[in-house]
C-alpha cells in the first residue's frame, strides 16, 4: 500500500490538535511527514568531554554549555539543591553545606519539549485499584520545574538537553531569603555567572552539577548582613549545587511515626484508608539497616554500617572531637541489638563530600557566631534517609571558651596556659563531641528532646546543655563537668525503637517496647515547640536548662554567677590584650543565669503533660502545683534585685570604652552613657528578660484561667503585686542599689504597660493589669521622682490606650548560641 505523501498544510488540516504537540510535521526528501530530524547525541557531543554516570554530562567548552543526557525518560529520580559555598552569616542562615528537601521528579517528552516535573508526593492511595489511584493523582497539581528544548536524540529513546539554563539559576532560594530578610532586591547576573566544572561530576548513582552563582543589586546595597561578609555588597558570589540521585531499591520498611519516640515525621495523605481512620499517614525518618543474618538476634551484622564522615577542614584537636562524639552513636546501635552497625571516620582525600554516597559531618565558619544544624536528604514516599549532612560553626568552640574564660578569670599573672592543662580546651572539646553527637542525631532522625535533662544530665545527646558550673572544694567555680559524656538513655531507647531490626508486619505493642519501657523508669519526649520560654508551657521541658527542678538550679546558678562575678576582673584576659575585651566576657557572667530563669518562670503558670496515647498509662495534664509555682516565683524575682544586679565598684574602675579600632557590637551591653560602659543598662536589660518572661501575654492568661480552675493556684494579680512589692525602690537613696532599684521599679511599670496595651493578650488579662496599674497609681507618692514619672506614664495610656507606645524593653546581647530562637533542620521540611 503506497505510503500516504502530506504537505505541511494537509498535515494541519487532517491530524488532531493533540496529535501535532506530540508529532510536528515536515515534508522529507521523499515527501514523507516525519518529525523534525535530531542529530544523534553522539554526533552532537563529538567534540564534547563526557562524563559518564547516572545521567552522562557533556560539556562543551567552546561555548561554556553544559548537556544533560537522559538515558530514560519517565523514570523516577531523586533531586535535591545545596550550598556548597555559603554566605558566612548566621543571620542570613546560608551556610556552607546546606541542603534543601528531597523531591521526586521525573524527565517527560513532549514534542521538542522535555519537561522536569516534580511528582506530588503529598496525596497518594493505596488502593490496588488504578482507577481509585488515578483519581487521587488528577486531583491534585504537580509541579513543572523546568522546560528543555531537546538538542539531540537516539532512536532508542535517549536525549540530549541544553541543561544550561537550568543549573545556572537560584535553585537554593538565596534571592528569596535576601529579600525575606530585606537585604536588598538581587537576582542573578548571567554575565557574572557560569557552570563550574571543578565540582560537576558524575556517579553511578548520581549526578552533580555546581554553578558560580554571582546575585546583584542595583542602587545602594543597603542589606548589613551582606555587606558584612562580601568585599562588595552589590555582587555576592556563592556556589550553588544541583543532584540527580537514583532512588533507592525496593526493600525498605518503612516505621511508623510514634508522637513519643523522638522522631521527625514523614507524611502523606492516604484518600483510600478506610472511614474512620486517619487519612495522615506518617513514618519516621530513618537510615536503611539490613542484618547480614536474618536469623541474627543479637549483636547482629549489617551488610552495610550506616557510615558518616569528618570533614578534613576542621583542624585539630577539633577534628578528634567530632569524631569522638559522633562515634557515640554506635553505643545506641549495640543497644538495640547490632554490632558495628554505625561508623565515623575522616573523610578520604580523594572523595567528593557532594557525593550522594557520603554522609558529612563538616566544618563551617561565619562572620559571626551561630547554630550548628543536621540535615538529610531522604526519600519522600518512605522516610528513607539516603544523605545526612551536619553543619558544625567553628565559632561556637570559641564563644564556650570565653564563656569559660569569665566564670574561671584563669589569668592571674596575665599568662596563657599550656593546652595539656587548660580547663577552657578541656571544655570546648567536651561541647564539641556532644554538638558532634547532637547534630547527627538529627540526620539519623531524631528530633530535640527538651524533658530529658530533667532526668539527668547525662539522658540525651538531643537537648541543649548550658554548661554545668559548680564551685569546687575552695568554692572556686569548675567547668571540669560543664557538658556530660557519651550517649544517654534517652538516646537508646530512640534508637531501639526506629533502628531495632524487626518483623515488616511488626505490631503495636510490638514497635512500642522501648517506649513502654522508657516510661515506666520516667523518661519521655517533649520536643521544641513546648519547651520555648514565651508561649511553652511545660515546666520540665526547656532549652539551655539543666536540673531535675528548675527552681533549685536557678538557686544554684545564681550562686555560683555571684562567686564568678566576685572573682571577675584582669584575670579574665591575658597581658597584652585591651582591657575593653573585659566587657564582652563580662556579658557571659552578668547573664548566667538567663537560661534557668526561663526554666524556672515555665513552672508559673506551667502545665504538665505528656504525648499522650490513649491506653498508655502517662499523665495527659496536670496544672503545676500551687507551692511549686509560688517557689518558682520566689526564685525569678531573685533575678530582679539591687544584690543580683549591682556590678562592683572595683569592677566599674577597669571597664574602659572602647579604643581605636574596636567597637561596640550585639555582643555588648546598651549603654545610655556614650561610650562609657553604664552598669544600669546592663542591670536593665537583664531585669527585662526576666519581666517579659513573667508578663508574657500567655503565660498571664494560663495564670487566670488556672487560678479559676484551682483557687490555689497563684493569679496574675499575685504575680504582679509580687513582683511590685519586689522592686519597690526603697534603698538609701543616692546609691548604686537605689538607682538599680528605681530603674528596676521602671522597667516593671513599662513591662505592665505593655501587657495592658498587648492586643495579643486576652481581655480579662488586660482588665487585670490595667486594675493594678489604677491602684499603683492611687497609692504612689507623687513626691518620689520615680513613683511620679510611673504615674504619669500611667496617666499616658489611660489618656489613650490605642495610641500609648510602651517602652521597649533593652535588648540583651544575645545568648544563643552558647544565639536565637529556632535551630534549623531545612532537610527534613517538606525547612524544619
Amino acid at each position: 500500500m503506497p505510503r500516504l505523501s502530506l504537505s505541511p498544510l494537509l498535515c494541519r488540516m487532517f491530524l488532531p490538535s493533540a496529535a501535532l504537540a506530540l508529532l510536528p510535521c515536515a515534508l522529507s526528501a521523499q515527501g514523507v511527514a516525519t518529525p523534525n530530524a535530531q542529530p544523534s547525541i553522539a554526533a552532537k557531543t563529538a567534540s564534547m568531554r563526557h562524563l559518564t554516570g547516572l545521567l552522562p554530562l557533556d560539556w562543551d567548552a567552546a561555548t561554556g554549555r553544559l548537556y544533560l543526557e537522559i538515558p530514560k525518560l519517565s523514570q523516577d529520580l531523586l533531586y535535591t539543591d545545596s550550598l556548597p559555598y555559603g554566605t558566612g552569616s548566621n543571620d542570613l542562615g546560608l551556610d556552607r553545606g546546606q541542603i534543601g528537601p528531597g523531591r521526586i521528579v521525573r524527565f517527560e517528552r513532549s514534542g521538542p519539549k522535555v519537561l522536569l516535573v516534580q511528582a506530588n508526593e503529598a496525596f497518594r492511595s493505596s488502593a490496588a485499584d488504578p482507577a481509585e489511584v488515578l483519581a487521587v493523582k488528577q486531583s491534585f497539581p504537580e509541579s513543572v520545574l523546568f522546560g528543555f528544548t531537546v538538542a539531540a536524540e537516539d532512536a532508542n529513546g535517549e536525549v540530549l538537553v541544553d541543561a544550561t539554563d537550568f543549573f545556572v539559576r537560584d535553585a537554593h532560594g538565596v534571592v528569596e531569603t535576601l529579600q525575606s530578610l530585606e537585604q536588598g532586591t538581587y537576582k542573578v547576573d548571567p554575565t557574572r555567572s557560569a557552570i563550574a566544572l571543578d565540582a560537576t561530576k558524575a556517579f553511578p548513582k548520581n549526578t552533580e552539577v555546581e554553578a558560580i552563582l554571582t546575585f546583584t543589586t542595583e542602587g545602594a546595597a543597603k542589606g548589613e548582613f551582606v555587606k558584612n561578609v562580601t568585599p562588595d555588597a552589590h555582587a555576592m558570589t556563592v556556589r550553588e549545587h544541583q543532584s540527580f540521585i537514583e532512588l533507592p531499591p525496593a526493600g525498605f520498611v518503612p516505621r511508623k511515626f510514634d508522637p513519643r519516640a523522638g522522631y521527625f515525621p514523614s507524611s502523606y495523605r492516604d484518600y483510600s484508608v478506610a472511614l474512620g481512620e486517619s487519612l495522615d499517614q506518617k513514618f519516621i525518618l530513618r537510615h536503611r539497616l539490613v542484618k547480614k543474618d536474618p536469623a541474627c538476634v543479637k549483636d547482629c551484622e549489617p551488610v552495610a554500617p550506616i557510615q558518616y564522615y569528618v570533614d578534613r577542614g576542621a583542624p585539630e584537636p577539633i577534628r578528634t572531637a567530632l569524631l569522638e562524639g559522633a562515634r557515640w552513636w554506635n553505643q545506641a546501635f549495640t543497644a538495640a541489638g547490632w554490632k558495628d552497625a554505625f561508623k565515623v571516620d575522616i573523610l578520604p582525600a580523594d572523595a567528593d563530600p557532594m557525593d550522594v554516597r557520603y554522609n558529612i559531618i563538616q566544618w563551617v565558619h561565619r562572620y559571626t557566631r551561630g547554630w550548628s544544624y543536621g540535615e538529610a536528604v531522604a526519600d519522600p514516599r518512605t522516610g528513607e534517609i539516603i544523605k545526612g549532612n551536619v553543619t558544625l560553626g567553628s565559632l561556637r568552640g570559641r564563644q564556650d571558651y570565653m564563656i569559660a574564660e569569665a566564670l574561671l578569670s584563669p589569668y592571674p599573672d596575665g599568662k596563657a596556659l599550656p593546652a595539656k592543662n587548660d580547663p577552657m580546651l578541656a571544655m570546648v572539646l567536651a561541647r564539641i563531641r556532644q554538638l558532634s553527637a547532637h547534630e547527627t542525631g538529627h540526620t539519623l532522625g531524631l528530633a530535640h528532646n527538651f524533658a530529658a535533662s530533667s532526668f539527668s544530665q547525662s539522658a540525651s545527646v538531643m537537648d541543649y546543655p548550658h554548661p554545668y558550673v559548680t564551685l569546687d572544694a575552695a568554692g572556686i567555680p569548675d567547668v571540669s563537668h560543664a557538658y556530660a559524656v557519651n550517649i544517654g538513655a534517652w538516646d537508646k531507647v530512640a534508637i531501639d525503637y526506629g533502628y531495632r531490626d524487626l518483623p515488616a508486619n511488626a505490631d503495636q505493642p510490638t514497635l512500642s517496647k522501648p517506649i513502654d519501657a522508657a516510661l515506666k523508669r520516667g523518661m519521655y519526649f517533649i520536643t521544641d515547640e513546648d519547651a520555648r520560654p514565651l508561649g511553652g508551657a511545660h515546666p520540665h521541658a526547656h532549652l539551655w536548662d539543666n536540673g531535675a527542678d528548675a527552681t533549685d538550679e536557678l538557686n544554684r546558678v545564681l550562686d555560683a554567677r555571684a562567686v564568678a562575678l566576685k572573682r571577675f576582673g584582669e584575670g579574665a584576659i591575658r597581658s597584652g590584650e585591651p582591657m575593653a575585651e573585659l566587657e564582652d566576657k563580662l556579658v557571659l557572667v552578668y547573664l548566667l543565669h538567663r537560661y534557668q530563669t526561663e526554666a524556672a518562670a515555665k513552672v508559673i503558670g506551667g502545665l504538665d503533660y505528656r504525648y499522650a496515647l490513649r491506653g498508655d498509662g502517662q499523665t495527659v495534664t496536670e496544672i503545676v502545683k500551687p507551692e511549686e509555682q509560688r517557689k518558682a516565683l520566689a526564685a525569678v524575682l531573685k533575678t530582679l534585685s539591687p544584690e543580683t544586679l549591682e556590678l562592683p565598684e572595683s569592677l566599674l574602675k577597669i571597664l574602659p570604652p572602647m579604643p581605636a579600632g574596636m567597637e561596640r557590637t550585639r555582643e555588648s551591653f546598651a549603654s545610655h552613657t556614650g561610650l562609657t560602659f553604664d552598669p544600669i543598662a546592663a542591670a536593665e536589660s537583664s531585669a527585662d528578660l526576666t519581666l517579659g518572661l513573667l508578663f508574657h501575654p500567655q503565660r498571664a492568661s494560663r495564670l487566670e484561667v488556672d487560678h479559676a480552675r484551682d483557687g490555689g493556684a497563684p493569679s496574675l494579680n499575685e504575680v504582679i503585686d509580687q513582683t511590685l512589692a519586689a522592686t519597690r525602690p526603697d534603698a538609701e537613696a543616692g546609691t548604686m542599689k537605689a538607682l538599680i532599684a528605681d530603674a528596676v521599679f521602671l522597667r516593671t511599670v513599662e513591662a505592665l504597660l505593655r501587657l495592658a496595651a498587648n492586643p495579643a493578650a486576652s481581655s480579662v488579662v488586660r482588665a487585670t493589669t490595667i486594675a493594678r496599674l489604677d491602684d499603683l497609681k492611687q497609692k504612689a507618692d507623687v513626691k518620689i521622682p520615680v513613683y511620679a514619672y510611673a504615674v504619669r506614664r500611667i496617666e499616658e495610656f489611660d489618656r489613650n490606650p490605642e495610641k500609648f507606645a510602651p517602652v521597649k524593653a533593652i535588648e540583651a546581647p544575645p545568648g544563643m548560641p552558647i544565639g536565637d530562637d529556632d535551630e534549623t533542620l531545612v532537610g527534613f521540611q517538606a525547612k524544619r
